[in-house]
């Protein structure tokens, strides 16, 4: 991403790493809860994401004739939920502002591994880069919406500028080391300890996106030298969530397209939510009072929902 004199990640203080907002920050243990996708065809996807992807159904309904389906991990704790609207478009890449990706975050070396040798032995296209704070895979779902499939490295293997900014790259994945590291164990999808680890968008601007999902919401700083894209994360994460301009000029998805409904964010406690619901209203972002929580939207139309744990 960027090319600066780097640090180890640890030798800065915690505070240190980040720009954090002026007025509210998020703390460390939040966590990305559901993520709402709106799909063309369920059954398909309900294909792509449990064969290949690897999450396991949790329930079936229909709701006011709509099919929707919740995935998650073998101990019940739900990743995604689908929504099928037949006829939804496929999602152009980069055609759409919106949904960019989501990053389903393994917990170790060894699963990342065994989902790749899993995905590969499909048939699915998967591509990959070690990201230097992280090994990614990216493939795609049927309707075009992509997802990332990664593991973290370990903190002491990051690196960070003396201002605190958390540097990452674009390298090939080793994936005889991957291979390796998944040992004889077949893959029988995602384990538990499986969650969201961020999700990425196309937005139009920048500097809009940073006053809602940074002065807003809450997330500091932690990648900003970058000209078309901006990275935060609370707790001094390399990214929850991602931000790029490299849809502009690209209209926001319609209702009529695959794509994403909306992700909730899942707060410690009521204080903190109540705190980051001022700080967005502060903002000039107006509330949608929702049975499951305030529900805020940027102005590319993504929808977040705030939740306590």
């Amino acid at each position: 991403m960027i090319m600066s004199p780097t640090i180890p990640y640890l030798h800065l203080p915690a505070d240190r790493i980040g720009v954090t907002p002026e007025n509210h920050t998020l703390p460390a243990d939040i966590r990305l809860g559901p993520v709402a996708l709106q799909v063309n065809d369920l059954d398909a996807s309900l294909n792509f994401y449990t064969q290949v992807i690897g999450l396991r159904v949790d329930h079936q309904d229909h709701q006011g004739g709509q099919r929707i389906a919740r995935l998650g991990t073998p101990d019940g704790h739900i990743l995604l939920e689908l929504r099928e609207k037949k006829g939804a478009r496929y999602a152009p890449h980069r055609g759409r502002l919106g949904l960019y990706h989501i990053a389903v975050l393994l917990p170790t070396r060894a699963d990342l591994g065994r989902f790749v040798q899993n995905a590969l032995s499909l048939g699915a296209h998967v591509g990959q880069s070690d990201h230097h704070f992280s090994e990614a895979t990216y493939l795609r779902d049927p309707d075009g919406l992509s997802v990332e499939v990664y593991r973290d490295r370990p903190r002491d293997e990051w690196r960070v500028t003396e201002e605190g900014e958390i540097i990452g790259g674009s390298d090939p994945l080793d994936l005889k080391a991957l291979k390796d590291a998944a040992g004889d164990l077949p893959w029988t999808g995602v384990p538990d300890g499986t969650s969201i680890g961020h999700l990425h968008f196309y937005v139009g601007d920048l500097d809009e996106a940073a006053r809602f999902y940074h002065a807003g919401l809450g997330f500091p700083k932690v990648t900003w030298s970058m000209p078309t894209a901006l990275f935060l994360g609370a707790g001094g994460y390399h990214h929850h969530l991602g931000v790029n301009t490299w849809a502009a000029g690209s209209a926001p998805s319609s209702e009529d397209d695959a794509r994403l409904l909306s992700w909730d964010l899942i707060l410690p406690n009521q204080t903190t939510l109540d705190r980051t619901v001022d700080s967005l209203q502060s903002g000039g972002f107006d509330v949608t009072a929702t049975p499951d929580g305030p529900l805020f939207t940027d102005a590319w139309g993504i929808a977040v929902r705030l939740r306590t744990a």
